[in-house]
């Protein structure tokens, strides 16, 4: 298909924005792209793939993730008052299936994560914890967001002023935040900004318990918001108020982890289309551009332009709105995803283009029933590990998969 990280994509649709695809091919060399090209224009030293029928997206960003929590059961039965309510319901580390789940050594499981991740198209996530770098900077499945600062929360982060006042200033600052739907939760942004943590760089994650002047300060001070509509609906029975997104106050998506999201974030995306929050193109953008610029991701993320890193999904081309081709992409459905240029997920028909030297790096593994593909991950040993620990049939943010 290519040498390692350069070749050209050809005869596919370049998605331009959420509505519009033009034929175009792609360059790409060392990892990056280097031109989009007019069909059929001559291109020296590099291979063609071709994709015909095909739309070109940018590699999706998955804005909310704890990935260490992707092979567990959606746990609890809410609704709730709050998280903190559901999370003294759920966390009982000495009983299964809590137990069982933390016996998975944290490196295999943030792997997992990374692979749900991969499997919707996500090339870059965003991970809610420390940053692993022994894991996340070693044939990691997608790319790990670095450069942010973070809290959990007010309840429980004790330093999180401190923290606040270390993230560099052209960083985010990301925090959950009003994951609540009493009165506690409405007061919370307030609070954040008497300790002086409530800026341009400030993103909110969850924030269902903003009300009317919580949002009015947080618009004031430039924060963002990250918007996680199925774990909200699962934990609390509700989610973001139609304010919000009326207001303005930029927004991106999450996944959430599987501890209480309905999936990855091709299913967030479904659900946030069922509750009528959100526009098809506006969905698109959380995804893309609009997340990219929620948490300051460089490179040209988010988008498909010259110089930018080759972060790419290929899927087959469903309608000519790049938008509803992505709202009817189902998991590992995908031909084809590029993580700075290197192949890390591709179909069955897209790896015969590959030569033998490429695939040696790639395994196969089975979505569901029957949806076959290849990733950049040593699954049988990832297998091995989690087995040992959850049986054969464990899930994958709720999906079975198998080896291939």
């Amino acid at each position: 298909m290519g040498h390692g990280n350069s070749w050209v994509l050809a005869g596919g649709r370049v998605a331009r924005n959420a509505m519009r695809a033009d034929l175009l091919d792609i360059e790409i060399r060392a990892g990056r792209i280097a031109g989009l090209r007019r069909p059929g224009e001559r291109i020296r030293s590099v291979p063609r793939v071709d994709v015909r029928g095909c739309v070109i997206l940018p590699g999706l960003i998955n804005a909310h993730d704890h990935l260490e929590f992707n092979l567990f059961p959606r746990l609890g039965r809410g609704p709730y008052p709050d998280a903190r309510a559901w999370a003294r319901d759920i966390y009982h580390p000495k009983q299964s299936p809590v137990r069982d789940h933390l016996r998975v050594p944290p490196p295999v499981r943030l792997r997992w994560g990374g692979i749900k991740n991969l499997l919707s198209g996500v090339t870059t996530v965003c991970h809610h914890n420390p940053y692993e770098a022994r894991v996340f900077e070693r044939e990691f499945p997608v790319r790990v967001a670095k450069h942010f600062g973070w809290a959990h929360s007010l309840e429980w982060s004790p330093d999180l002023a401190e923290r606040f006042r270390a993230t560099p200033i052209d960083w985010p600052f990301v925090l959950h935040l009003a994951e609540s739907k009493n009165r506690d939760g409405a007061r919370q942004v307030f609070q954040l900004d008497a300790r002086g943590a409530l800026d341009q760089r400030t993103v909110l994650v969850h924030g269902v318990g903003l009300k009317d002047g919580g949002l009015r300060l947080a618009l004031e001070r430039g924060a963002s918001v990250v918007w996680c509509p199925s774990s909200n609906l699962f934990i609390l029975g509700k989610t973001l108020r139609r304010e919000v997104f009326e207001s303005g106050i930029p927004i991106a998506l999450g996944s959430d982890s599987a501890l209480s999201a309905g999936g990855d974030l091709l299913d967030e995306l479904r659900v946030a289309r069922a509750t009528g929050l959100a526009s098809t193109a506006r969905l698109y953008r959380m995804v893309t551009s609009d997340a990219a610029r929620v948490m300051r991701l460089q490179d040209g993320a988010g988008s498909i332009e010259e110089g930018a890193l080759a972060n790419l999904t290929v899927v087959k081309q469903e309608t000519t709105a790049p938008a509803a081709t992505l709202m009817r992409l189902r998991t590992g459905a995908m031909d084809l995803v590029l993580v700075r240029g290197r192949v890390h997920l591709v179909s069955p028909c897209m790896a015969a283009q590959m030569p033998v030297s490429d695939r040696r790096r790639l395994y196969p593994l089975v979505v569901g029933e029957d949806r076959t593909v290849f990733v950049r991950a040593n699954i049988p040993r990832l297998f091995r590990e989690a087995s040992r620990r959850l049986g054969p049939g464990f899930l994958l943010a709720g999906k079975r998969i198998r080896l291939g």
